[in-house]
């Protein structure tokens, strides 16, 4: 459609960036407010970490660095696999599509077992949110960030048993996200000093 074809034609509407964005537009607004809310809580905790640099690195101490380093691992291999998933539905291979999407989910529930592991831990040595300021942000922040895998690990089971490209596509856009809050949340909370 040529430029004064558009003028005429007050229907026609301009292409848009969102004409691009590969999946699912709520799914977008979704993963972006999510991210704002992470966002936020990050903020806030590097603001209070400022008050009492010495009080939050000791507090770090405490935790389980090599367990959530390992984590680490499992939720970006967890992303690889929901990755492929999605090029193997759009490929037509549901049954690869699917044991994908078993393998994302099951690395899930193994981040899901390491990280209740590290809460029974923190919760035996009393560490909880009235412990010290940084536990009060390691349980909101991490544990908000696990029912996030949960809620996904449930997502990506649903769909794989509906699999249908938009399905898988919208299921590993929110992995994705569970997995880059993580790849955000880890250093700060397990490594900055």
């Amino acid at each position: 459609m040529s430029g004064s074809d558009h003028a005429s034609n007050p229907d026609a509407s301009a292409p848009s960036l969102l004409d691009d964005l590969p999946g699912d537009l709520m799914m977008w607004v979704l993963i972006v407010s999510e991210l704002a809310v992470f966002a936020a809580g990050l903020l806030a905790f590097l603001a209070v970490r400022l008050t009492d640099p010495a009080g939050f690195a000791d507090a770090q101490d405490q935790l389980h660095r090599a367990s959530a380093g390992i984590n680490t691992a499992v939720l970006v291999t967890s992303g690889w696999f929901a990755a492929r998933a999605v090029t193997a539905v759009n490929a037509g291979s549901r049954s690869a599509a699917r044991w994908m999407l078993a393998a994302a989910a099951l690395l899930g529930v193994v981040f899901t077992i390491l990280k209740g592991v590290e809460y029974m831990d923190a919760a035996g040595k009393g560490l909880g949110t009235e412990a010290h300021a940084f536990f009060t942000f390691y349980w909101l922040l991490t544990g908000f960030h696990a029912a996030h895998v949960v809620a996904g690990v449930l997502i990506l089971g649903l769909v794989a048993v509906r699999l249908r490209p938009d399905h898988v596509e919208a299921g590993a856009q929110f992995w994705h996200m569970v997995d880059l809050v993580w790849v955000v949340l880890f250093p700060i909370i397990y490594l900055l000093r």
